[in-house]
């Protein structure tokens, strides 16, 4: 038995086999409708989530399983006190494979020793997010051709967005990859990052405050919501939410083949008015995350 809580959790032998079997899912869906007949996925989450949540829940259906789960804490005997580790312990009599999302780092690491069936990590507090990671190297897969060679800039809260941090340890691994870590200096991406991965690996990344500056020079541009829910302070909140806000003026200057990206939700730091640009890739990636957790679930269940 083998869960996925950190996407380094993952070889880069076997993300090119999830991509593509993912890819396989898109040429012929119907190939796949039963592949987990019979199987219960159980969704825990203990934190809001719509895309996350809904895309394991599509993604499970469409491979002919079923879903069992709760969307909040207080849906749940968490709300009476019980232990994350109890919580997983009773699910995994009733379900084959969880995907658990927690304010907590670490939850679901803890999950993962407690539980007799696979965990999936759907977003632990400011720390890991691996399925929006999935979702993300498929995009940059299907958009780019590659994972090397790549100029990729990362634009908004760099400090608590756990996708960045999940994204910056993917991408750490490829050849010739370049950082542009574009945020206010209240939002610079962790030291344990910058120490761990990226001077680490003598990973070239410049940092500034000025997203038109680099635009011309980049291939991918991922952007983040600044979230209120990770700040301690309103007024910080509120002083730093509208930092970048990309519009279509703001990509004159860049490349015809940019790929701009979001985890989603956007707030506004995404004008509407881009999503009719060619280079918009965050519906796509929506998408491409229910086919990774797909072909995700299948490799954790052992399904051909």
């Amino acid at each position: 038995m083998r869960s996925v809580i950190d996407i380094l959790d993952l070889s880069t032998e076997e993300i090119d086999d999830l991509i593509k079997t993912a890819c396989d899912i898109i040429d012929d869906p119907d190939k796949y409708a039963e592949k987990c007949k019979r199987k219960k996925l159980a969704t825990l989450f203990f934190e809001p989530s719509t895309r996350t949540r809904l895309s394991f829940e599509a993604a499970m259906y469409e491979l002919g399983g079923n879903v069992i789960g709760f969307s909040a804490a207080n849906n749940s005997s968490a709300s009476k006190g019980e232990s994350v580790s109890d919580t997983v312990k009773t699910v995994s009599c009733y379900a084959d494979i969880i995907a658990m999302r927690h304010p907590k780092e670490g939850a679901p690491l803890v999950a993962s020793m407690a539980a007799s069936v696979p965990i999936i990590n759907a977003g632990d507090g400011g720390h890991n997010h691996p399925t929006q990671t999935l979702a993300d190297l498929l995009t940059i897969y299907r958009e780019k051709g590659r994972f090397d060679n790549l100029t990729i800039g990362l634009c908004g809260d760099l400090k608590f967005g756990r996708t960045v941090h999940s994204l910056i340890n993917a991408m750490s691994r490829y050849n010739g990859i370049e950082f542009v870590l574009i945020s206010p200096e209240e939002l610079k991406l962790p030291d344990y990052v910058t120490n761990n991965v990226l001077k680490k690996k003598n990973i070239p990344y410049t940092e500034t405050t000025d997203l038109l500056s680099c635009m011309s020079e980049l291939d991918i541009l991922y952007m983040t919501r600044v979230q209120r829910e990770r700040f301690f302070n309103e007024q910080d909140y509120i002083r730093l939410k509208d930092s970048y806000i990309l519009t279509p003026d703001k990509l004159e200057t860049a490349k015809d083949d940019l790929a701009v990206m979001h985890p989603l939700p956007r707030v506004n730091e995404i004008s509407v008015a881009v999503d009719n640009d060619k280079r918009a890739c965050y519906f796509k990636q929506v998408l491409n995350g229910k086919y990774m957790r797909m072909a995700l679930i299948m490799k954790l269940l052992g399904v051909e």
